[in-house]
């Protein structure tokens, strides 16, 4: 129906310069909409309760706050004014109209990657959003990375643009998945730790990273830390659901499944796990876990049998598509705890997908746990049930906690 009415009222169209039949510019602007799927444009570009892609919420980076700017086509407040090559120049270079130099937290470096073919039908598609008059200031960091200049350092040092090339020794389905894995997915800008610069250290590929008060963590093939344990399915089943034997997305994650990977075809969401199976780890043996003994875990113990068993058993083990298990997964034996840390201080919501509906909450715990509290529990639950992982301390709390109030 859809379809019907979009070509009832266009006979032909100019897109890129050529004219167009209707049929195909439908086409165009399908694929188009897929591919903003695809790249979750709307995470950023679409604050809470506003219009789509009118302008996000502001990004906390290690830098300052930048705002995600208005990608509708109007004309004064938005991209309206640009063209075809702007647009492209912005995804693949970073550099919008008139020379204007983004900032990487929009993913360009990943984007580059995409081909020219998705780019143009993305174009297509933004062409046809509603605009919307809503002028963004994206830039609010302090001096001196305010200076767009400096970007041009910064991408002499990080960044090399090249399009992604299909692999011959791989199947067509591992190049599938890492085409999106490494352009519009962007997986690295969260699960990739950062240099200095907040560069993604290449050599670190998907052994998580620290972003905005959470850590992404680990999604590479190893056993221990990452998802090695597991399947394609399992794997296919997060995507599309928010859950699966093992966890239940929550904060960032349970947005970028809500948003974009539930409404992926199932056949992109297969070949991301083909490729995520072969992702290597750093190949580091799992750590001595902290003796059942030491005092941090024998406090801990107490606060989890008095606070947590009752949701996630007394084993660890959590209840299917509820309450997540906490044995044996990556973000418990990551050795950063940022995440666990902020969960039992704020509590959690999990994501919403028509296959799981049910958004299964954690309360927030910050109220009356101390730091050395909070401490204690992770450090049981980070070394209990076969996790090894080293031990949180208060002071880790601590910081975490004033960093939110904040």
């Amino acid at each position: 129906m859809k379809k019907a009415a979009l070509l009832a009222g266009l006979a032909a169209a100019t897109l890129f310069g050529a004219k167009v039949l209707a049929s195909d510019l439908f086409d165009r602007i399908n694929a188009g909409r897929y591919q903003a799927i695809l790249a979750d444009c709307a995470a950023c570009h679409t604050k809470p309760g506003g219009k789509p892609f009118a302008g996000g919420a502001p990004l906390q980076t290690p830098f300052g706050a930048l705002v995600p700017s208005n990608i509708t086509p109007d004309l004064e407040t938005g991209i309206g004014s640009w063209t075809y090559a702007d647009f492209r120049s912005a995804v693949k270079t970073g550099v919008g109209k008139d020379g204007k130099r983004l900032y990487p937290a929009m993913p360009y470096p990943a984007y580059a990657t995409m081909k020219d073919s998705d780019v143009a039908d993305l174009w297509a598609y933004f062409q046809k959003v509603e605009p919307v008059s809503n002028r963004v200031v994206s830039n609010q960091l302090p001096f001196p990375f305010n200076i767009r200049a400096s970007l041009i350092g910064w991408n002499l040092l990080n960044f090399s643009p090249k399009e992604f090339q299909p692999d011959a020794s791989k199947s067509a389905e591992w190049n599938r998945g890492a085409y999106l894995v490494n352009g519009a997915g962007h997986c690295g800008t969260c699960h990739t730790p950062k240099s200095l610069t907040g560069a993604d250290k290449g050599d670190e590929f998907l052994r998580g990273g620290n972003l905005q008060s959470w850590f992404a963590p680990n999604i590479t093939s190893d056993p221990h830390k990452g998802i090695g344990s597991w399947s394609s399915d399992d794997i296919v089943a997060y995507l599309k659901t928010g859950a699966n034997r093992f966890d239940i997305a929550s904060g960032p994650m349970a947005e970028a499944i809500s948003h974009s990977t539930r409404l992926w075809d199932d056949a992109d969401l297969t070949a991301v796990a083909t490729y995520l199976k072969d992702v290597k780890g750093d190949g580091a043996p799992a750590p001595t876990p902290v003796a059942a003994t030491d005092a941090a875990m024998t406090a801990g113990k107490a606060i989890y049998l008095d606070r947590c068993s009752a949701c996630h058993i007394s084993s660890g083990a959590g209840q299917p598509s509820l309450f997540p298990t906490l044995a044996k997964t990556p973000t418990v034996n990551g050795t950063d705890p940022t995440s666990l840390i902020r969960v039992v201080l704020e509590g959690s919501q999990a994501a919403s997908t028509a296959a799981k509906p049910t958004t299964p909450a954690m309360p927030s715990f910050g109220w009356n746990l101390s730091d050395a509290d909070v401490a204690n529990v992770l450090t049981y639950v980070r070394n209990s049930w076969g996790n090894a992982a080293p031990p949180v301390t208060a002071g880790q709390v601590k910081d975490l906690r004033a960093a939110l109030t904040r």
